[in-house]
Protein backbone atom coordinates (compact mmCIF):
# COMPACT_ATOMS: atom_id res chain seq x y z
CA UNK A 1 0.00 0.00 0.00
CA UNK A 2 1.21 3.32 -1.13
CA UNK A 3 0.29 5.20 2.13
CA UNK A 4 1.66 8.73 1.18
CA UNK A 5 0.17 8.70 -1.98
CA UNK A 6 -3.42 7.63 -0.71
CA UNK A 7 -3.28 9.59 2.75
CA UNK A 8 -2.23 12.86 0.19
CA UNK A 9 -5.05 12.73 -2.37
CA UNK A 10 -6.78 15.40 -0.67
CA UNK A 11 -4.03 17.11 0.78
CA UNK A 12 -3.28 15.02 3.74
CA UNK A 13 0.00 14.54 5.10
CA UNK A 14 -0.54 10.57 6.53
CA UNK A 15 1.71 11.66 9.64
CA UNK A 16 -1.25 13.88 11.34
CA UNK A 17 -3.47 10.65 11.39
CA UNK A 18 -1.54 8.65 13.63
CA UNK A 19 -3.22 7.06 16.40
CA UNK A 20 -2.33 4.98 19.34
CA UNK A 21 -3.77 1.71 19.78
CA UNK A 22 -4.08 0.65 23.18
CA UNK A 23 -4.87 -2.65 23.05
CA UNK A 24 -1.64 -3.52 21.15
CA UNK A 25 0.70 -0.17 21.90
CA UNK A 26 1.35 0.23 18.31
CA UNK A 27 0.46 3.22 16.20
CA UNK A 28 -1.71 3.20 13.46
CA UNK A 29 -2.21 5.31 10.08
CA UNK A 30 -6.17 6.10 10.02
CA UNK A 31 -6.77 7.07 6.56
CA UNK A 32 -10.28 8.38 5.61
CA UNK A 33 -13.76 8.24 7.53
CA UNK A 34 -13.63 5.64 10.35
CA UNK A 35 -17.39 4.91 10.31
CA UNK A 36 -16.53 3.50 7.14
CA UNK A 37 -14.56 1.22 7.95
CA UNK A 38 -14.80 -2.36 7.61
CA UNK A 39 -11.50 -3.86 7.47
CA UNK A 40 -7.98 -3.08 8.06
CA UNK A 41 -4.68 -4.54 6.88
CA UNK A 42 -1.86 -4.86 9.57
CA UNK A 43 1.61 -5.02 8.89
CA UNK A 44 5.19 -6.20 10.73
CA UNK A 45 8.54 -5.41 10.00
CA UNK A 46 8.74 -7.19 6.74
CA UNK A 47 11.33 -9.85 6.01
CA UNK A 48 10.84 -9.70 2.25
CA UNK A 49 12.44 -8.35 -0.17
CA UNK A 50 9.74 -6.74 -2.72
CA UNK A 51 6.52 -5.48 -1.37
CA UNK A 52 3.12 -7.52 -1.62
CA UNK A 53 -0.16 -6.80 -0.08
CA UNK A 54 -0.76 -8.15 2.91
CA UNK A 55 -4.21 -10.04 3.78
CA UNK A 56 -7.14 -8.02 5.29
CA UNK A 57 -7.64 -8.48 9.05
CA UNK A 58 -10.76 -7.79 10.96
CA UNK A 59 -10.47 -4.18 13.08
CA UNK A 60 -8.80 -3.89 16.45
CA UNK A 61 -11.28 -2.89 19.40
CA UNK A 62 -10.80 0.20 21.37
CA UNK A 63 -8.83 1.98 18.08
CA UNK A 64 -9.65 6.03 19.13
CA UNK A 65 -10.87 7.67 15.40
CA UNK A 66 -8.28 10.57 13.80
CA UNK A 67 -7.99 13.80 15.65
CA UNK A 68 -10.21 16.70 14.97
CA UNK A 69 -9.59 17.93 11.34
CA UNK A 70 -7.59 14.28 10.43
CA UNK A 71 -9.39 12.69 7.32
CA UNK A 72 -12.13 13.79 4.98
CA UNK A 73 -15.68 15.42 6.37
CA UNK A 74 -18.96 13.43 6.58
CA UNK A 75 -19.49 13.19 2.08
CA UNK A 76 -15.97 12.54 1.21
CA UNK A 77 -15.27 15.65 0.43
CA UNK A 78 -12.90 18.59 1.27
CA UNK A 79 -12.39 21.87 -0.92
CA UNK A 80 -15.08 20.86 -3.45
CA UNK A 81 -12.94 17.58 -4.41
CA UNK A 82 -14.28 14.06 -2.86
CA UNK A 83 -12.25 11.04 -3.37
CA UNK A 84 -13.12 7.09 -2.60
CA UNK A 85 -12.24 5.58 0.27
CA UNK A 86 -12.80 2.16 -0.74
CA UNK A 87 -13.66 -0.02 -3.86
CA UNK A 88 -15.45 -2.65 -4.90
CA UNK A 89 -18.93 -3.79 -3.34
CA UNK A 90 -18.44 -1.72 -0.20
CA UNK A 91 -16.06 1.30 1.96
CA UNK A 92 -13.18 0.04 3.26
CA UNK A 93 -10.16 1.89 4.90
CA UNK A 94 -6.48 0.32 5.44
CA UNK A 95 -4.63 1.40 8.45
CA UNK A 96 -0.65 0.56 8.36
CA UNK A 97 0.43 -0.64 11.87
CA UNK A 98 3.99 -0.54 12.99
CA UNK A 99 5.24 -2.13 15.68
CA UNK A 100 7.97 -1.32 18.21
CA UNK A 101 11.51 -1.91 17.86
CA UNK A 102 11.62 -1.22 14.04
CA UNK A 103 13.56 2.39 14.81
CA UNK A 104 17.80 2.14 14.41
CA UNK A 105 19.85 4.60 13.25
CA UNK A 106 22.16 5.08 10.33
CA UNK A 107 25.17 7.57 10.04
CA UNK A 108 25.51 8.84 6.91
CA UNK A 109 27.71 12.20 5.45
CA UNK A 110 28.41 13.17 8.84
CA UNK A 111 24.47 12.69 10.00
CA UNK A 112 22.78 10.21 11.07
CA UNK A 113 19.22 8.81 9.97
CA UNK A 114 16.46 6.90 11.21
CA UNK A 115 14.29 4.15 9.49
CA UNK A 116 11.17 2.56 10.32
CA UNK A 117 10.86 -0.98 7.79
CA UNK A 118 8.30 -1.59 5.98
CA UNK A 119 7.34 -2.57 2.33
CA UNK A 120 6.77 0.54 0.53
CA UNK A 121 10.25 1.92 1.44
CA UNK A 122 11.82 -0.65 -0.57
CA UNK A 123 11.75 1.42 -3.69
CA UNK A 124 13.28 4.22 -2.22
CA UNK A 125 16.46 2.45 -1.58
CA UNK A 126 19.15 3.06 -4.37
CA UNK A 127 21.60 -0.56 -4.60
CA UNK A 128 24.76 -1.38 -5.72
CA UNK A 129 26.48 -4.83 -6.34
CA UNK A 130 30.15 -4.46 -4.95
CA UNK A 131 31.07 -7.27 -6.62
CA UNK A 132 32.50 -9.32 -3.02
CA UNK A 133 33.96 -6.60 -1.99
CA UNK A 134 31.83 -7.65 1.45
CA UNK A 135 31.83 -10.21 3.63
CA UNK A 136 28.16 -11.24 1.78
CA UNK A 137 26.42 -10.44 5.23
CA UNK A 138 26.73 -9.94 8.96
CA UNK A 139 26.12 -12.54 11.42
CA UNK A 140 24.77 -12.43 14.59
CA UNK A 141 27.51 -13.97 16.53
CA UNK A 142 30.20 -11.87 14.97
CA UNK A 143 30.97 -8.04 14.91
CA UNK A 144 29.26 -6.13 12.34
CA UNK A 145 31.28 -3.33 10.37
CA UNK A 146 29.60 -1.09 8.53
CA UNK A 147 31.38 1.33 6.20
CA UNK A 148 29.31 4.65 6.18
CA UNK A 149 30.16 7.05 2.90
CA UNK A 150 29.46 10.60 2.71
CA UNK A 151 30.38 11.57 -0.94
CA UNK A 152 30.39 15.27 -2.39
CA UNK A 153 28.62 14.20 -5.30
CA UNK A 154 26.20 17.56 -5.83
CA UNK A 155 23.22 15.36 -6.83
CA UNK A 156 20.00 16.78 -5.73
CA UNK A 157 17.53 20.00 -5.85
CA UNK A 158 20.14 22.93 -5.05
CA UNK A 159 23.45 21.22 -4.64
CA UNK A 160 24.41 22.45 -7.76
CA UNK A 161 26.25 25.75 -6.69
CA UNK A 162 28.18 23.95 -3.85
CA UNK A 163 31.82 24.02 -5.91
CA UNK A 164 32.26 20.96 -8.73
CA UNK A 165 28.54 20.44 -9.46
CA UNK A 166 29.67 18.23 -12.05
CA UNK A 167 31.55 15.97 -10.01
CA UNK A 168 31.12 12.26 -9.79
CA UNK A 169 32.13 12.60 -6.10
CA UNK A 170 34.42 11.60 -3.65
CA UNK A 171 34.72 9.60 -0.25
CA UNK A 172 33.84 12.87 1.54
CA UNK A 173 33.22 11.56 4.68
CA UNK A 174 33.94 8.08 6.24
CA UNK A 175 33.41 6.10 9.16
CA UNK A 176 33.73 2.86 9.87
CA UNK A 177 31.45 1.73 12.43
CA UNK A 178 32.15 -1.28 14.44
CA UNK A 179 29.43 -3.33 15.95
CA UNK A 180 31.00 -5.00 19.35
CA UNK A 181 29.81 -8.75 19.28
CA UNK A 182 28.16 -8.77 22.26
CA UNK A 183 26.23 -5.65 20.47
CA UNK A 184 27.15 -3.54 23.89
CA UNK A 185 28.67 -1.09 22.56
CA UNK A 186 30.45 0.37 18.84
CA UNK A 187 33.55 2.58 17.53
CA UNK A 188 32.70 4.74 14.83
CA UNK A 189 36.22 5.45 13.36
CA UNK A 190 36.90 8.56 10.68
CA UNK A 191 39.25 7.95 7.93
CA UNK A 192 40.59 11.28 6.29
CA UNK A 193 39.39 12.45 3.08
CA UNK A 194 43.03 13.63 2.83
CA UNK A 195 45.11 10.67 3.51
CA UNK A 196 47.58 9.03 1.25
CA UNK A 197 46.73 5.29 0.57
CA UNK A 198 46.84 2.25 -1.87
CA UNK A 199 43.93 2.17 -3.83
CA UNK A 200 43.78 -2.07 -4.49
CA UNK A 201 42.40 -3.36 -7.87
CA UNK A 202 38.46 -2.79 -8.06
CA UNK A 203 36.53 -4.89 -9.92
CA UNK A 204 32.79 -3.43 -10.88
CA UNK A 205 29.58 -3.91 -12.26
CA UNK A 206 28.78 -1.51 -15.47
CA UNK A 207 25.44 -1.43 -16.78
CA UNK A 208 25.10 -3.87 -19.00
CA UNK A 209 25.57 -6.57 -16.56
CA UNK A 210 29.35 -7.25 -17.25
CA UNK A 211 32.42 -6.68 -15.09
CA UNK A 212 35.40 -3.91 -15.40
CA UNK A 213 38.49 -4.49 -13.49
CA UNK A 214 39.77 -0.63 -12.48
CA UNK A 215 43.39 -1.04 -11.85
CA UNK A 216 45.32 -0.28 -8.55
CA UNK A 217 46.70 2.96 -7.79
CA UNK A 218 49.34 3.35 -4.77
CA UNK A 219 49.93 6.68 -3.27
CA UNK A 220 46.97 8.36 -3.80
CA UNK A 221 43.97 10.70 -1.82
CA UNK A 222 41.76 7.78 0.15
CA UNK A 223 38.88 10.18 -0.89
CA UNK A 224 39.19 8.89 -4.70
CA UNK A 225 38.28 5.35 -3.84
CA UNK A 226 35.22 6.54 -4.81
CA UNK A 227 33.84 8.05 -8.07
CA UNK A 228 37.30 8.88 -9.90
CA UNK A 229 37.91 6.18 -12.90
CA UNK A 230 34.72 5.28 -12.19
CA UNK A 231 35.00 3.09 -8.69
CA UNK A 232 32.31 2.57 -6.71
CA UNK A 233 32.02 2.23 -3.23
CA UNK A 234 32.91 -1.38 -3.22
CA UNK A 235 36.57 0.19 -4.07
CA UNK A 236 36.30 1.96 -0.76
CA UNK A 237 34.98 -1.07 0.68
CA UNK A 238 38.79 -2.75 -0.51
CA UNK A 239 40.43 0.21 0.48
CA UNK A 240 39.52 0.58 3.97
CA UNK A 241 40.23 -3.76 4.49
CA UNK A 242 43.66 -3.08 2.83
CA UNK A 243 44.10 0.31 5.22
CA UNK A 244 43.01 -1.27 8.60
CA UNK A 245 42.93 -4.98 8.32
CA UNK A 246 39.33 -4.79 8.99
CA UNK A 247 36.58 -7.19 6.71
CA UNK A 248 33.70 -4.94 6.00
CA UNK A 249 30.36 -6.44 6.17
CA UNK A 250 28.54 -3.40 4.44
CA UNK A 251 28.47 -0.21 2.97
CA UNK A 252 26.02 2.96 3.05
CA UNK A 253 26.12 5.88 1.17
CA UNK A 254 24.61 9.08 1.01
CA UNK A 255 24.79 12.57 -0.72
CA UNK A 256 24.10 16.30 0.39
CA UNK A 257 20.96 15.71 0.70
CA UNK A 258 20.95 13.61 3.50
CA UNK A 259 22.30 15.95 5.21
CA UNK A 260 19.46 18.95 4.45
CA UNK A 261 16.65 16.45 4.45
CA UNK A 262 17.25 14.27 7.69
CA UNK A 263 18.25 17.19 9.81
CA UNK A 264 14.76 18.94 8.73
CA UNK A 265 12.68 15.56 9.62
CA UNK A 266 13.93 15.33 13.02
CA UNK A 267 13.19 18.62 13.77
CA UNK A 268 16.44 20.25 13.59
CA UNK A 269 19.86 19.15 15.59
CA UNK A 270 20.90 20.78 18.63
CA UNK A 271 24.17 21.93 18.13
CA UNK A 272 26.80 24.72 20.40
CA UNK A 273 29.45 26.83 19.23
CA UNK A 274 31.78 28.00 21.48
CA UNK A 275 32.71 31.32 19.57
CA UNK A 276 30.97 32.82 16.35
CA UNK A 277 31.57 31.77 12.95
CA UNK A 278 31.07 33.61 9.45
CA UNK A 279 32.82 31.67 6.60
CA UNK A 280 32.42 33.37 4.08
CA UNK A 281 34.14 31.87 1.46
CA UNK A 282 33.92 28.19 2.25
CA UNK A 283 30.31 26.92 3.85
CA UNK A 284 28.93 30.48 4.28
CA UNK A 285 27.71 29.48 7.75
CA UNK A 286 27.36 32.11 10.10
CA UNK A 287 26.13 31.52 13.61
CA UNK A 288 26.59 33.29 16.57
CA UNK A 289 28.49 31.82 19.98
CA UNK A 290 26.23 29.92 22.24
CA UNK A 291 23.11 26.78 21.21
CA UNK A 292 21.86 26.23 17.45
CA UNK A 293 19.29 23.96 16.38
CA UNK A 294 20.39 23.34 12.67
CA UNK A 295 18.29 21.60 10.00
CA UNK A 296 18.74 21.94 6.27
CA UNK A 297 21.21 24.62 4.74
CA UNK A 298 22.57 25.37 7.64
CA UNK A 299 22.98 21.73 8.98
CA UNK A 300 24.56 21.20 6.09
CA UNK A 301 26.67 24.19 5.83
CA UNK A 302 27.87 23.25 9.95
CA UNK A 303 29.21 19.68 8.28
CA UNK A 304 30.85 20.99 5.34
CA UNK A 305 33.03 24.30 6.99
CA UNK A 306 36.51 24.27 7.04
CA UNK A 307 37.19 27.50 7.69
CA UNK A 308 35.05 27.78 10.87
CA UNK A 309 36.83 25.72 13.52
CA UNK A 310 39.87 24.81 14.77
CA UNK A 311 42.88 25.05 12.74
CA UNK A 312 40.66 24.97 9.44
CA UNK A 313 42.01 21.67 8.42
CA UNK A 314 40.03 18.67 7.48
CA UNK A 315 41.03 16.95 10.98
CA UNK A 316 39.33 19.58 12.67
CA UNK A 317 36.26 19.14 10.28
CA UNK A 318 36.13 15.38 11.01
CA UNK A 319 35.76 16.89 14.70
CA UNK A 320 32.74 19.10 14.15
CA UNK A 321 30.77 15.94 12.41
CA UNK A 322 31.54 13.55 14.82
CA UNK A 323 29.81 15.84 17.16
CA UNK A 324 26.99 17.07 14.91
CA UNK A 325 26.56 13.20 14.15
CA UNK A 326 26.34 12.69 18.07
CA UNK A 327 23.93 15.03 18.75
CA UNK A 328 21.81 14.00 15.70
CA UNK A 329 21.80 10.40 17.51
CA UNK A 330 20.73 12.04 20.94
CA UNK A 331 18.06 13.66 18.72
CA UNK A 332 16.87 10.43 17.51
CA UNK A 333 16.68 8.52 21.09
CA UNK A 334 15.07 11.38 22.57
CA UNK A 335 11.15 11.17 23.92
CA UNK A 336 10.41 13.57 21.54
CA UNK A 337 11.53 11.75 18.69
CA UNK A 338 10.61 8.08 19.86
CA UNK A 339 7.11 9.12 20.47
CA UNK A 340 6.20 11.40 17.34
CA UNK A 341 4.83 9.09 14.67
CA UNK A 342 5.06 12.45 12.03
CA UNK A 343 8.73 12.07 12.92
CA UNK A 344 8.73 8.64 12.09
CA UNK A 345 6.91 9.31 8.56
CA UNK A 346 9.16 11.92 7.96
CA UNK A 347 12.02 10.24 8.59
CA UNK A 348 11.72 6.98 7.33
CA UNK A 349 10.70 8.17 3.96
CA UNK A 350 13.66 10.93 3.86
CA UNK A 351 16.20 8.54 4.90
CA UNK A 352 15.46 5.55 2.68
CA UNK A 353 15.29 8.32 -0.29
CA UNK A 354 18.70 9.30 0.45
CA UNK A 355 20.04 6.03 0.50
CA UNK A 356 22.31 3.94 -1.31
CA UNK A 357 23.69 0.35 -0.01
CA UNK A 358 25.24 -2.96 -1.22
CA UNK A 359 22.86 -5.53 -2.13
CA UNK A 360 23.67 -7.96 0.74
CA UNK A 361 21.29 -5.51 2.96
CA UNK A 362 19.17 -4.09 -0.44
CA UNK A 363 15.91 -4.35 1.03
CA UNK A 364 13.91 -3.00 4.16
CA UNK A 365 13.76 -6.37 5.58
CA UNK A 366 17.19 -6.80 5.66
CA UNK A 367 17.58 -3.29 6.81
CA UNK A 368 15.34 -4.30 9.50
CA UNK A 369 17.66 -7.28 10.72
CA UNK A 370 20.41 -5.44 10.71
CA UNK A 371 18.54 -2.48 12.52
CA UNK A 372 17.96 -5.36 15.22
CA UNK A 373 21.35 -5.52 15.99
CA UNK A 374 21.83 -1.39 16.64
CA UNK A 375 18.79 -0.56 18.50
CA UNK A 376 19.74 -1.73 22.31
CA UNK A 377 23.47 0.17 21.74
CA UNK A 378 23.47 2.67 24.95
CA UNK A 379 24.74 5.95 23.51
CA UNK A 380 26.99 6.16 26.67
CA UNK A 381 28.69 2.89 25.08
CA UNK A 382 29.39 4.73 21.63
CA UNK A 383 32.89 6.14 20.84
CA UNK A 384 33.81 8.60 17.77
CA UNK A 385 37.18 8.45 17.37
CA UNK A 386 39.87 9.28 14.16
CA UNK A 387 42.67 7.05 12.20
CA UNK A 388 45.84 8.79 13.63
CA UNK A 389 47.31 10.43 11.00
CA UNK A 390 51.04 12.77 10.11
CA UNK A 391 51.86 15.62 7.91
CA UNK A 392 52.62 13.73 4.72
CA UNK A 393 56.89 13.74 4.70
CA UNK A 394 57.15 13.97 1.01
CA UNK A 395 55.44 17.57 0.81
CA UNK A 396 57.42 20.68 1.56
CA UNK A 397 56.48 22.65 4.45
CA UNK A 398 54.23 25.24 4.30
CA UNK A 399 52.33 23.53 1.42
CA UNK A 400 51.43 20.63 3.50
CA UNK A 401 48.12 18.90 1.54
CA UNK A 402 48.18 15.43 2.47
CA UNK A 403 48.68 12.78 5.11
CA UNK A 404 49.98 9.82 5.76
CA UNK A 405 49.51 7.36 8.88
CA UNK A 406 50.84 7.53 12.16
CA UNK A 407 51.93 3.93 12.68
CA UNK A 408 52.96 4.23 16.31
CA UNK A 409 49.06 5.02 17.35
CA UNK A 410 47.04 4.12 14.64
CA UNK A 411 48.68 0.27 15.59
CA UNK A 412 46.43 -0.05 18.65
CA UNK A 413 43.61 1.71 18.18
CA UNK A 414 43.07 -0.94 14.78
CA UNK A 415 44.22 -3.67 17.16
CA UNK A 416 41.56 -2.91 19.35
CA UNK A 417 39.09 -2.75 17.17
CA UNK A 418 39.58 -5.83 15.48
CA UNK A 419 40.27 -7.45 18.96
CA UNK A 420 36.61 -6.06 19.30
CA UNK A 421 38.09 -4.43 22.43
CA UNK A 422 36.01 -1.50 23.63
CA UNK A 423 36.53 2.27 23.57
CA UNK A 424 34.40 3.60 26.15
CA UNK A 425 34.98 4.31 29.53
CA UNK A 426 31.53 2.83 30.88
CA UNK A 427 32.72 -0.54 29.04
CA UNK A 428 36.38 -0.15 30.63
CA UNK A 429 34.92 0.01 34.24
CA UNK A 430 32.78 -2.80 33.69
CA UNK A 431 35.32 -5.18 32.40
CA UNK A 432 38.11 -4.15 35.25
CA UNK A 433 35.23 -5.60 37.28
CA UNK A 434 35.21 -8.79 35.76
CA UNK A 435 38.68 -8.83 35.43
CA UNK A 436 39.15 -8.53 39.15
CA UNK A 437 36.18 -10.99 40.27
CA UNK A 438 38.13 -13.46 37.69
CA UNK A 439 41.24 -12.73 38.98
CA UNK A 440 41.31 -16.09 41.30
CA UNK A 441 40.32 -18.23 38.38
CA UNK A 442 42.88 -16.15 36.76
CA UNK A 443 45.71 -17.66 38.63
CA UNK A 444 44.12 -21.35 39.06
CA UNK A 445 44.60 -21.26 35.51
CA UNK A 446 48.24 -20.08 35.42
CA UNK A 447 48.88 -22.77 37.93
CA UNK A 448 47.18 -25.46 35.05
CA UNK A 449 50.34 -24.87 33.45
CA UNK A 450 52.89 -26.26 35.60
CA UNK A 451 51.45 -29.38 35.97
CA UNK A 452 51.87 -32.59 34.34
CA UNK A 453 51.71 -33.02 30.80
CA UNK A 454 49.87 -35.85 28.20
CA UNK A 455 52.41 -38.01 26.12
CA UNK A 456 51.68 -36.43 21.74
CA UNK A 457 50.09 -39.19 21.23
CA UNK A 458 47.38 -38.88 23.92
CA UNK A 459 46.38 -35.68 22.58
CA UNK A 460 42.98 -35.14 20.63
CA UNK A 461 42.39 -31.94 18.87
CA UNK A 462 40.38 -29.85 16.56
CA UNK A 463 41.57 -27.51 15.01
CA UNK A 464 39.53 -24.30 13.22
CA UNK A 465 40.81 -21.16 11.29
CA UNK A 466 39.16 -18.56 13.35
CA UNK A 467 40.97 -15.12 12.21
CA UNK A 468 44.75 -16.43 11.30
CA UNK A 469 46.20 -16.53 7.81
CA UNK A 470 44.45 -18.64 5.18
CA UNK A 471 45.26 -22.37 5.42
CA UNK A 472 46.36 -22.28 9.13
CA UNK A 473 44.00 -25.04 10.11
CA UNK A 474 45.67 -27.20 7.61
CA UNK A 475 48.61 -25.92 8.19
CA UNK A 476 49.03 -26.46 11.93
CA UNK A 477 47.54 -29.74 11.48
CA UNK A 478 50.43 -31.40 9.38
CA UNK A 479 52.48 -29.11 11.88
CA UNK A 480 51.21 -31.18 14.63
CA UNK A 481 51.08 -34.55 12.93
CA UNK A 482 54.36 -34.92 11.37
CA UNK A 483 56.92 -32.90 13.90
CA UNK A 484 55.01 -33.27 16.91
CA UNK A 485 53.45 -37.11 16.79
CA UNK A 486 50.04 -35.48 18.14
CA UNK A 487 48.49 -38.22 15.93
CA UNK A 488 44.97 -37.74 16.94
CA UNK A 489 44.66 -34.05 15.71
CA UNK A 490 42.16 -32.99 13.02
CA UNK A 491 41.31 -30.04 11.00
CA UNK A 492 38.21 -28.67 10.72
CA UNK A 493 38.57 -25.74 8.80
CA UNK A 494 36.88 -22.20 9.07
CA UNK A 495 35.42 -21.68 12.58
CA UNK A 496 31.79 -21.37 12.72
CA UNK A 497 32.80 -17.53 14.52
CA UNK A 498 35.95 -15.42 14.56
CA UNK A 499 37.73 -14.82 17.46
CA UNK A 500 40.10 -11.99 18.33
CA UNK A 501 42.48 -14.41 19.77
CA UNK A 502 43.69 -17.42 19.41
CA UNK A 503 41.87 -19.56 22.57
CA UNK A 504 42.27 -23.80 23.49
CA UNK A 505 39.05 -24.96 24.99
CA UNK A 506 39.22 -27.94 27.06
CA UNK A 507 37.68 -30.32 29.73
CA UNK A 508 39.07 -30.34 33.28
CA UNK A 509 39.69 -33.89 32.82
CA UNK A 510 41.90 -32.72 29.84
CA UNK A 511 44.31 -30.69 31.23
CA UNK A 512 47.45 -32.35 31.00
CA UNK A 513 46.68 -32.83 26.76
CA UNK A 514 45.94 -28.68 26.93
CA UNK A 515 49.31 -28.40 29.10
CA UNK A 516 51.09 -30.32 26.15
CA UNK A 517 49.68 -28.47 23.45
CA UNK A 518 50.22 -25.40 24.76
CA UNK A 519 53.72 -25.87 25.16
CA UNK A 520 53.74 -27.16 21.83
CA UNK A 521 52.34 -24.48 20.22
CA UNK A 522 53.60 -21.78 22.97
CA UNK A 523 50.22 -20.77 24.33
CA UNK A 524 50.26 -18.14 27.05
CA UNK A 525 47.54 -18.89 29.87
CA UNK A 526 45.31 -16.29 28.27
CA UNK A 527 44.44 -18.19 25.50
CA UNK A 528 43.56 -21.66 27.34
CA UNK A 529 39.50 -21.52 28.42
CA UNK A 530 38.49 -24.41 30.94
CA UNK A 531 35.09 -25.77 30.82
CA UNK A 532 33.37 -26.89 33.84
CA UNK A 533 32.60 -30.27 32.79
CA UNK A 534 34.83 -33.37 32.18
CA UNK A 535 34.42 -34.67 28.72
CA UNK A 536 34.31 -37.84 26.86
CA UNK A 537 37.38 -40.07 26.21
CA UNK A 538 37.08 -39.36 22.39
CA UNK A 539 36.01 -35.72 22.59
CA UNK A 540 38.68 -33.49 21.45
CA UNK A 541 39.66 -30.44 22.68
CA UNK A 542 39.01 -27.32 20.32
CA UNK A 543 41.75 -25.41 19.22
CA UNK A 544 40.74 -22.30 17.40
CA UNK A 545 43.51 -19.97 15.66
CA UNK A 546 42.91 -16.26 15.75
CA UNK A 547 44.35 -12.85 13.63
CA UNK A 548 47.36 -13.26 16.60
CA UNK A 549 48.29 -16.41 15.26
CA UNK A 550 51.08 -16.61 12.21
CA UNK A 551 52.51 -19.85 11.82
CA UNK A 552 52.79 -23.39 13.71
CA UNK A 553 55.42 -23.10 16.86
CA UNK A 554 55.92 -19.13 16.30
CA UNK A 555 55.12 -17.07 19.16
CA UNK A 556 51.73 -15.55 19.42
CA UNK A 557 51.13 -12.08 18.66
CA UNK A 558 51.48 -9.14 21.54
CA UNK A 559 48.22 -9.38 23.35
CA UNK A 560 45.40 -6.64 22.19
CA UNK A 561 45.80 -3.77 24.12
CA UNK A 562 43.31 -2.44 26.48
CA UNK A 563 43.91 1.27 26.31
CA UNK A 564 44.51 4.06 23.90
CA UNK A 565 47.63 5.85 23.29
CA UNK A 566 46.88 9.32 24.73
CA UNK A 567 47.51 11.04 22.22
CA UNK A 568 44.38 9.05 20.08
CA UNK A 569 41.38 11.61 19.40
CA UNK A 570 37.96 10.33 20.79
CA UNK A 571 34.53 11.03 21.85
CA UNK A 572 32.00 9.47 23.27
CA UNK A 573 28.28 10.08 21.50
CA UNK A 574 26.41 10.83 24.96
CA UNK A 575 28.51 13.87 25.53
CA UNK A 576 27.75 17.05 23.99
CA UNK A 577 30.63 19.63 23.63
CA UNK A 578 30.68 22.80 22.01
CA UNK A 579 32.46 23.03 18.74
CA UNK A 580 35.82 25.31 19.22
Amino acid sequence: MDAQSRGRADEIDPADQWVLNPRTGNYELRLGNPAAQTRRTSVAPPRRSSPSAPAPTAPSPGVPGPRRGDGPPPGGRRGGRSRKVGGGGGRRKKALVITGGTLAFLLVGGSVGAYLYYDHLNGNLSITDVGGAGTGGFKKDQAINILVIGTDKRSGAGNEGYGDKDSVGHADTTILFHVAKDRTNATALSIPRDLIANIPACPTKQPDGSTKTIPPTKGTRFNTSLGQEGRDAGCTMRTVKELTGIEVDHFMMADFNAVKTLSTAVGGVPVCLDKAVNDEEGSHLNLSAGPHRLEGEQALAFVRTRHGFGNNSDLDRIRIQQQFLGAMMREMKSKETLTSPKKFLSLAEAATKSLSVDSGIGSIGKLTDLAGELKNIDMKNITFTTLPVSDNPAEPEGKKATVVVNEALAGPLLQMIRGDVSLTEVEKKEQAAKDAAGADAKAKQDALLQGAKAPAADVRVDVYNGGGPKGSASTTLNWLQNSKGVAKAGSQGNAPAKVGATQLEYAPNQADQARALAEMMGLPATAMKMGTADASARTPMKLTLGPDFKEPGAPLAPPVPQELPEDVQQAQADKAVCAK
